[in-house]
């Protein structure tokens, strides 16, 4: 093997190396992408449970303040119902 020969199979070996890092350095530019993506949609979701919590207590709160209010409007309904019962001519 000559001198010329063996540097263009260190020259070939060099490229083949070159090409093995620059898709081992793009897969883990990759990765770290998606890290970060998974993140950031693990913080969305904990947010939104939050906030969905929040939410579910406000509305039975006022599932309960309606309960109420249906509860004081039937009473008085009937209060007054009693009252021009009783006022009515026979």
């Amino acid at each position: 093997m000559t001198l010329a020969e063996a540097l263009k199979r260190l020259e070939a070996a060099i490229g083949t190396l070159e090409a093995a890092t620059m898709r081992r350095l793009e897969t883990e530019r990759r990765r770290g992408d998606l890290e970060t993506e998974l993140s950031l949609m693990q913080d969305d979701r904990a947010r939104m449970a939050v906030e969905l919590d929040g939410t579910l207590a406000r509305l039975n709160n006022l599932e309960a303040v309606t309960e109420d209010v249906d509860k004081r409007l039937a009473r008085a309904t009937s209060v007054v119902g009693a009252i021009l019962a009783g006022a009515a001519p026979r």
